[in-house]
C-alpha cells in the first residue's frame, strides 16, 4: 500500500518546488514499476501489466521524470509550434500538473528537413514540450513491453544498446571459417512514414486513446496544415520505440524457415539476423566455396 501511495502521488505533491523533489526516489519509483510491468508481461499476465501502466502514467514521480527528461536533453530549447520551452523552476513544476490525460489534446508537430549523409532532406516533425513531456511519460509504460518482447538481435534506439554492439555481433557472424557467406544489407524504404496507424492501434499495448490522438495530430509546414494518413513521425520519443516493436518478429519468423532457435545468441539454421532499427543484415550460410561478399555496417 505504502509503494502504490508513493508512485500516485497524494495531492501534497502539487505545490511541490521543483528543486524540492527528491529525483532519487523519482526515478527509483518509475524504474521499480517498470521492472513490475516487464515481469507482469513475461508472466502473460496482460490485465496487470495494463493497470500498472495506468498506475505509471498517472504517478507524479513518472511525470515528474518526463518533465525533467525533456527539459534537460538536446532538444530542450527548440519549440514547437506554440513557441514555448520550459527554461524555469516554476514553469516545469507548473508543467507536472499539466501532463493529464482528460482533456488532453496534442497539438501539430513542426514540420523541419535536415540534411542527409546522401545530400537528401530527412523530413522531422517537432512536438511541442507538452507532447514530448507526454510522449516520454507514456514511453516510460511501454518501454518494458517493448523490451521484454523485442527480438534478440535488434540494437537501434533501445536502452543499454548502440550501433557497436550491433557491429560486434556482425563480426561474431562472420568472423569464423564456418561463418555466413552471403551478405544482404536491408533498409526499408521510409519506414517510419508508411507504418499503419490502424495496425498500431491494434497491436500496441499502450493507451489507445492517447496514441490515436499522437498519429492523426499532422503537422505544421509553412503555416499550412497537413493531416497525417500514415506512419509515426520521426522527432518524437515515443516514434523510435513504434517503429521498433511494428519490426519486431521479423527474426522469429526467420527461425521459423531456416532454423530453430536454440539459445538466446545462436540460431540452429543456416541464416543469422542482425537489426539497426529499419536496417537489417541477414546473412546465409550455403554449401560449397565461399563468394566474394561486402558488408557495410
Amino acid at each position: 500500500m505504502t509503494t502504490t501511495l508513493c508512485a500516485v502521488g497524494a495531492s501534497s505533491h502539487h505545490d511541490m518546488s521543483w528543486h524540492s523533489i527528491d529525483w532519487g526516489k523519482a526515478h527509483r519509483m518509475v524504474r521499480r514499476l517498470q521492472v513490475r510491468i516487464a515481469k507482469a508481461v513475461s508472466e502473460g499476465r496482460w490485465n496487470k501489466a495494463k493497470a500498472l501502466q495506468w498506475l505509471l502514467t498517472h504517478s507524479f514521480y513518472g511525470k515528474a521524470v518526463a518533465v525533467k527528461r525533456v527539459t534537460e536533453n538536446r532538444g530542450k530549447k527548440t519549440p514547437g509550434v506554440d513557441g514555448e520551452t520550459w527554461n524555469t523552476p516554476e514553469q516545469k513544476a507548473k508543467a507536472i500538473n499539466s501532463l493529464k490525460r482528460r482533456g488532453y489534446q496534442p497539438q501539430p508537430l513542426r514540420r523541419v528537413h535536415i540534411p542527409k549523409a546522401n545530400g537528401k532532406l530527412r523530413p522531422l516533425g517537432i512536438p511541442t514540450l507538452l507532447d514530448r513531456a507526454m510522449q516520454a511519460l507514456h514511453l516510460f509504460a511501454l518501454q518494458p513491453i517493448a523490451e521484454t518482447k523485442a527480438d534478440y538481435n535488434s540494437y537501434g534506439f533501445r536502452p543499454e544498446r548502440a550501433c557497436r554492439d550491433a557491429a560486434a555481433q556482425c563480426f561474431a557472424a562472420l568472423v569464423s571459417k564456418n561463418s555466413a557467406q552471403w551478405v544482404l544489407d536491408a533498409d526499408i524504404a521510409g519506414c517510419f512514414d508508411n507504418i499503419s496507424h490502424d495496425w498500431l492501434l491494434a497491436n500496441i499495448p499502450m493507451d489507445k486513446s492517447v496514441l490515436k490522438k499522437w498519429l492523426k495530430s499532422g503537422f505544421v509546414e509553412k503555416g499550412q496544415w497537413y493531416p497525417a494518413q500514415a506512419g509515426t513521425p520521426q522527432g518524437g520519443i515515443v516514434s523510435p520505440t513504434l517503429a521498433n516493436m511494428v519490426l519486431d518478429g521479423m527474426e522469429l519468423e526467420l527461425a521459423k524457415h531456416f532454423g530453430a532457435k536454440t539459445s538466446a545468441k545462436r540460431w540452429k539454421g543456416k541464416v543469422n539476423f542482425i537489426r539497426y532499427a529499419d536496417d537489417c543484415v541477414p546473412r546465409r550460410r550455403i554449401g560449397g566455396r565461399s563468394p566474394p561478399c561486402s558488408y557495410a555496417a
